[in-house]
């Protein structure tokens, strides 16, 4: 069993940035592949951007892709999701996972553990 917590969402204006963070328990960290996903109101849950069990490998959506940057650290437990250059349309509930293997997955059927989630709000 592995729980997740996510921190770090806020409220900001367009253009500014946010980091979050996202602290895991009760399993082999280091072992796992990390996965960000957001869901905003109305919206399914979308991917984000995924990292390999080293942070050697990491995945982004197209739309985030250059504004977002996935890292981690092992010997902290901890995966963050650095977001520079925010707009409106990233407005939404951002959460971490855990895939039980050590490669990026872009798909949350791949996913095994959730956290509960940090909402992020962008201002115009």
């Amino acid at each position: 069993q592995v729980q997740l917590v996510e921190s770090g969402g806020g409220l900001v204006q367009a253009g500014g940035s946010l980091r979050l963070s996202c602290a895991a328990s009760g399993g082999t960290f280091s072992s796992y592949a990390m996965g960000w996903f957001r869901q905003a109101p109305g919206k399914e849950r979308e991917f984000v951007a995924a990292i390999g069990w080293s942070g050697a490998s990491t995945y982004y959506a197209d739309s985030v892709k250059g504004r977002f940057t996935i890292s981690r650290d092992n010997s902290k437990n901890t995966v963050y999701l650095q977001m520079n250059s925010l707009k409106p349309e990233d407005t939404a509930v951002y959460y971490c996972a855990v895939r039980l293997g050590p490669r990026v997955g872009i798909r949350d059927s791949e996913y095994s553990y959730w956290g509960q989630g940090t909402q992020v709000t962008v201002s115009s």
